[in-house]
């Protein structure tokens, strides 16, 4: 039982610091493009900062559903790694269809992929969250300045 949890504890922390460095990674390309993202026109590039923080984030998952993976077939719980990949992604993703189980040995992974892949969601929604705030918001102050900075027009007194 305490290899399980010892294992489970070191995968779950693995996975996190993969989605962190991931999220480091992005923000340090949206750091690169902030002048580019801010200037107008902001819907399109709104969209495509939503388009590539998803892909970013279905990475991130793909990254841990395969560290499981890959960890539970050098374990030899699963003898083909697409038996080891199916397990993982449901239980990761929380689905947990029950066709595909792990030995009563090892059963406490399976619980600890599900917590790990929930606590992976919530964190990856919070940096969606995040990502679209920080640029929407970028955007948003860049129009401030934008009217400020405009001379107020003229209205001729008669």
């Amino acid at each position: 039982m305490f290899i399980q949890i010892a294992i489970g504890t070191v995968l779950m922390l693995l996975t996190i610091l993969v989605a962190g460095v991931a999220f480091w990674a992005l923000e340090i390309l949206l750091s690169r493009s902030h002048s580019w993202l801010t200037r107008e026109p902001h819907r399109p590039k709104l969209a495509l900062v939503l388009s590539v923080t998803v892909i970013w984030v279905l990475g991130m998952v793909t990254a841990g559903v395969w560290i499981w993976a890959l960890t539970l077939r050098a374990l030899d719980i699963f003898v083909t790694v697409e038996a080891a990949v199916y397990f993982s992604l449901v239980s990761y993703t929380t689905l947990g269809y029950g066709d595909v189980l792990l030995p009563q040995d090892w059963r406490l992974l399976g619980g600890m992929a599900a917590a790990n892949g929930l606590l992976s969601m919530g964190l990856l929604t919070a940096m969606l969250v995040e990502v679209l705030r920080h640029v929407r918001i970028s955007q948003m102050e860049w129009l401030r300045e934008r009217r400020a900075a405009e001379p107020a027009a003229v209205i001729p007194r008669s």
